[in-house]
This record gives structure tokens, C-alpha cells and sequence, in this order.
């Protein structure tokens, strides 16, 4: 399948901003079932310093610095993906997750792919006991990496509630935890510190989701949004596997790949600093549409 996605970020500034530093992430990956085709992005006013690089994940990050007073900052990317991507089956068999566990631990190599960087404790992930305990419950002694996921992602999709006014971003994991009530940011780190408490490498994934409008009604645009799930190290033979746990899926052709890393602080599509203005209102459009 192939997708157009259009990502539109505006910031509203109470009174003048002098200066503006901006990190982009915005780029989609390549590899892992998708390929990117095209990608721009254009932003307004515009800037003074534009400059690129991989970080250590291996996501394309742009710097950005505005010296122009503005109002407003407006950020439109336009990407172009290619996605063919076909997960296990819920159901299929698997290496016991302790197994996985002592692999993961035993790793040599500290680069970007290796599980050894996704077991331990993140800016945003801590280790916690009780998300621990929670997470063991579904892997039982022996049982295969991909069912003991699978169950502990259809736990958090039907016990959790999705609820956009429960959190903000700096909300604590064990707040989080404690409510039962977040979004796909806090339902994936949930999930992945549950995962990391049992000795599991799992890393977090953002990017988009299409969706698709109830029968009969029109698409609205700027209806579709960032989203995030997770990304399981189920051994040599599996490698990487995702898991949504925000709709219980098997991550699959309606997902588009964005950014990976420990936690959302790796991997926020626009963060930065601003000079000038106490407040701001930010409104965030995305489009996901299907080419072919």
C-alpha cells in the first residue's frame, strides 16, 4: 500500500517570539516493511539554520533555528510511504520469553538494533514493580514470547480506558498505572515497562494510523493523528515485532513508522525552546491517505 500523509504543526504565540530552536522528527523510516518515496517539509516564517543528521536510533532529525520575530510557527510535512508489512499470526508458536530474556541480556553489541539498549529503565519508563507484577501475569512459565505479548496487549486495550483529558505528556507512568486511563503514548509505555520489568527488550514506536470512517460518513480532514505502539525483540528468528495495544493489533499495513527509541522523549516529532512568549496554543492536523 502506499500513503500521502500530511502533518501540519502550528504554534500560536501569546506575544512576539525572538528566537526559536526546533528539533524535527518527522521524516518516516525506511525499513521494516515500509519505504519512504518522497518527503518535505516546510516551514513558516523561515529559518535562519537548517541542518540534518541520524541520531543514534536512526531517525533523520533536523534541526531548525528561527531568528525572525513571529506570532506564529507553522510546520507542514508531506511524505510519500510504501508499507508491505505482514506480522506473525496472534497465535503462532514462539521461543519461551525466558529464553528471549537471557539472549537479550547476553548481547555483545551496543548499536541502535540490539535489545541490550530496550531492557533497562528510560527517561520516561521506570521499572515498577506493580507494572511489573501486572505484566507477569501473562507470561506464564515456558509460554512463547508472541502469545504471553499478545495477551498482555488485549489486557491493556479491554482494562484500560482511552481518555484524552486523563493525562499530558509529563504525566508519571505510575499515575498513569494507578488511573487505568491515558492515550496510545501512555498505553505503550505501560506495556513497555511491563515488558522491561521482566528482563524483555522493548522499544517505543511512533508514527501514524490510518483510519477509516463509519460506514456512510465522509472522511474528515485532519481527522487521523500520531500514534504509538510498541516494538518486541522476540529473538533471532522473529526479530522485531509490533504490537499496538491501544487497538489490540499486530501492527500491520495501516501503520506507518515515524520514529523508534527507548520512550516518546527519544522520539517527539517537533520539541525546542522559544524565546519570548509565556504562553502558546498548539494545533496539530494529520492526513493519511491511501494512494493505491
Amino acid at each position: 500500500m502506499i500513503y500521502d500523509i500530511r502533518h501540519v504543526t502550528i504554534y500560536e504565540y501569546e506575544s512576539p517570539v525572538s528566537f526559536a530552536r526546533c528539533t524535527l522528527r518527522l521524516e518516516p523510516r525506511s525499513g521494516h516493511g515500509q519505504e519512504l518515496i518522497s518527503h518535505n517539509v516546510e516551514i513558516r516564517p523561515r529559518p535562519a539554520e537548517r541542518s540534518v543528521r541520524r541520531d543514534f536510533f536512526g531517525t533523520l532529525t533536523e534541526s531548525v533555528v528561527i531568528e525572525a520575530a513571529h506570532r506564529n510557527l507553522r510546520i507542514d510535512s508531506r511524505s510519500r510511504v510504501s508499507v508491505s508489512r505482514q506480522p506473525p499470526a496472534r497465535a503462532a508458536a514462539s521461543p519461551a520469553w525466558e529464553s528471549i530474556r537471557d539472549i537479550a541480556f547476553e548481547a555483545t553489541s551496543l548499536g541502535p538494533s540490539s535489545p541490550v539498549g530496550y531492557v533497562f529503565a528510560s527517561p520516561l519508563v521506570p521499572v515498577l514493580g506493580p507494572v511489573s507484577a501486572y505484566a507477569a501475569e501473562s507470561f506464564a512459565p515456558g509460554a512463547g514470547i508472541l502469545a504471553g505479548a499478545v495477551d498482555l496487549m488485549h489486557r491493556i486495550r479491554t482494562e484500560f480506558r482511552y481518555d484524552p483529558k486523563a493525562t499530558v505528556i509529563s504525566t508519571p507512568l505510575n499515575e498513569v498505572f494507578a488511573k487505568r486511563h491515558g492515550v496510545c503514548q501512555d498505553f505503550a509505555h505501560v506495556m513497555i515497562a511491563g515488558l522491561r520489568g521482566l528482563g524483555l527488550p522493548a522499544a517505543y514506536v511512533s508514527g501514524y494510523l490510518r483510519t477509516v470512517p463509519p460506514a456512510g460518513q465522509p472522511r474528515l480532514q485532519g481527522a487521523d493523528a500520531t500514534h504509538a505502539w510498541v516494538s518486541l525483540w522476540c529473538g533471532e528468528e522473529l526479530g522485531w515485532v509490533d504490537f499496538d495495544p491501544t487497538n489490540d493489533l499486530m501492527v500491520a499495513g495501516d501503520h506507518i513508522v515515524l520514529a523508534v527509541g527507548r520512550d516518546f522523549s527519544d522520539v517527539s516529532p517537533v520539541d525546542g525552546i522559544i524565546v519570548g512568549s509565556p504562553k502558546q496554543k498548539l494545533d496539530v492536523a494529520v492526513d493519511v491517505l491511501l494512494v493505491e
